[in-house]
């Protein structure tokens, strides 16, 4: 064989090697049929095989219509065995994947004098447990695919307390402090792991209106797309932590510094 057959041979081979590195990348987003699930789904959209996770199949189907590559999953992830059920499903049909966003959550109001323990219950299961969930049911998976992803999406309310918010906060608190501890336990398998907290955010589980808001506390709202891009953020750039808008931030600083004068100024949610 001439030397030039063999050096075209070799480019070839070179060729095909650059082509199995450039697999496209498996996402799974959860809470996908509205608001910031939805606009993270977009985000991903062009780059990634997508997974779309909520519990109305019909909205998931019409989001999926409008992109490359999307699988529809329509799961309650209260149900205890939700999970185990997805992560058999993405296994069998991608065998992968490099991102996990756990996103899906709702908000739920009120003193607690007024709602007592059942509320509470509910925010853990919806905002916390089932995150703990498709996380331990995903985990192998995402270490067999690294270096992957997993990114909480939590709130300000998991760092700061909110007055009419306790349930909810409890459960923010709770993703927060895990989210660091998975991270420190992760790192070393390739698995990064991230948290976003945005503040307030115009979704159908958070219905704080924009109009409310005057010019000294328009800084405190955001868009599901602006939270979305800070997720994609902190998943590609492997940051830990980011708020939207960033200056909430300041404000769970100050709840660490200055803990007496956070008291007194007794925050409240009022949506």
């Amino acid at each position: 064989m001439s030397v030039r057959k063999v050096a075209v041979r070799k480019v070839a081979v070179r060729k095909v090697a650059v082509r199995k590195v450039a697999v496209r990348k498996v996402a799974l987003v959860t809470g996908a049929s509205s608001g910031i699930g939805a606009a993270t789904a977009h985000r991903l959209a062009p780059s990634h095989h997508l997974i779309l996770v909520a519990r109305r199949a019909d909205r998931l189907k019409e989001l999926a219509a409008g992109m490359d590559s999307a699988l529809v999953i329509a799961e309650d992830l209260t149900d205890p065995e939700a999970a185990g059920r997805i992560a058999e499903r993405v296994g069998a049909e991608h065998g992968r994947l490099d991102l996990l966003v756990n996103n899906a959550g709702a908000h739920f109001g009120g003193a607690f004098a007024d709602t007592g323990w059942e509320h509470v219950h509910r925010s853990m299961e919806i905002n916390f447990a089932a995150h703990v969930r498709m996380t331990g049911a995903l985990l192998p998976l995402l270490r067999r695919s690294a270096p992957s992803a997993v990114v909480n999406v939590a709130s300000v309310a998991g760092r700061i307390g909110l007055a009419h918010s306790g349930a909810y906060s409890a459960a923010k608190f709770a993703l927060s402090g895990w989210t660091e501890a998975l991270h420190a336990e992760e790192r070393g398998h390739g698995v990064h792991v991230a948290l976003v907290l945005p503040g307030f955010v115009t979704t159908e589980g958070f219905r704080y209106r924009a109009d409310r808001a005057s010019r000294r506390t328009r800084w405190m709202l955001s868009t599901p797309e602006v939270t979305a891009r800070a997720i994609v953020a902190a998943a590609t750039g492997r940051t830990g932590e980011r708020y939207t808008p960033w200056p909430w931030w300041l404000l769970a600083a100050g709840r660490r510094l200055v803990p007496g004068l956070y008291r007194k100024a007794a925050p409240t949610i009022r949506a």
